[in-house]
């Protein structure tokens, strides 16, 4: 499945909050960088159909019937349900037949490496293994695209690890979208990043693609990796251009 923005403008009132994006997202993962305001929320809102572009179109082309699964940053869990019937409620919301929606729930769980939790009560679940279970909920109706809004906040690094596990395998046969302030995510899980910058894409490519735009050498006192110096210039630079 490949998601393509065709000039894709939005805004809040007088506020221009996206301005003629051009990308098309392939299978795989594919990251979403940008810093505070640049208009990642409202690009992800338009997505998954919160919000409607006031010009320009979203298409979904190659897959089987266009259905998105969407993992908010903030998302709600009822702490009294068990795991299995969380994930399985959600797959009838979406449209799963009600006689499969246990086995739909099943094969969700043990995506996301919780089919040992089934019978658990949701209240009882770490950070990680709600994120997974949020993850779940999304895939339930097996979706063509899996849209992940700042996923791995608020974790400790093996809950990361764990998570970008199952990402990464969920990539192999779909089309994920992941936003994320968050550098390491993109260098251990996308193939592809795109950068918005002051509601314009600004860089579509790979990680080293990014990294050869800018030198590589590090600034004076400056810490990171190459990817990170190369994505905080390429900001600083498009700030110093709108000046």
């Amino acid at each position: 499945m490949h998601i393509e923005f065709d000039g894709v403008h939005f805004r809040y009132g007088r506020r221009q909050v996206l301005s003629g994006v051009d990308w098309t997202v392939g299978p795989g993962v594919t990251g979403l960088l940008g810093p505070n305001g640049a208009g990642k929320t409202t690009l992800l809102n338009l997505l998954v159909g919160l919000e409607k572009p006031h010009s320009g179109a979203l298409r979904f082309t190659g897959g089987a019937s266009g259905t998105i699964g969407f993992v908010p940053q903030h998302f709600s869990l009822v702490g009294g349900m068990r795991v299995v019937d969380t994930v399985a409620y959600a797959a009838w919301v979406n449209g799963v037949d009600r006689r499969a929606c246990a086995a739909a729930a099943s094969r969700a769980l043990e995506a996301v490496r919780l089919e040992d939790l089934v019978t658990a009560r949701v209240r009882t679940l770490s950070g990680g293994q709600r994120q997974r279970l949020g993850v779940a909920a999304a895939l339930a109706h097996e979706p063509d695209v899996l849209v992940l809004d700042e996923p791995t906040v608020g974790l400790d690094p093996a809950q990361r690890m764990r998570l970008r596990e199952v990402v990464a395998d969920i990539g192999r046969t779909r089309t994920v979208l992941l936003s994320t302030h968050l550098i390491e995510d993109i260098s251990h899980l996308c193939h592809r990043v795109g950068v918005l910058a002051d509601g314009r894409l600004v860089f579509d490519g790979t990680e080293e693609e990014l990294t050869e735009l800018v030198d590589s050498a590090p600034a004076s006192g400056v810490l990171g990796s190459p990817f990170e110096r190369a994505y905080q210039a390429l900001v600083a630079r498009l700030g110093a251009d709108r000046d």
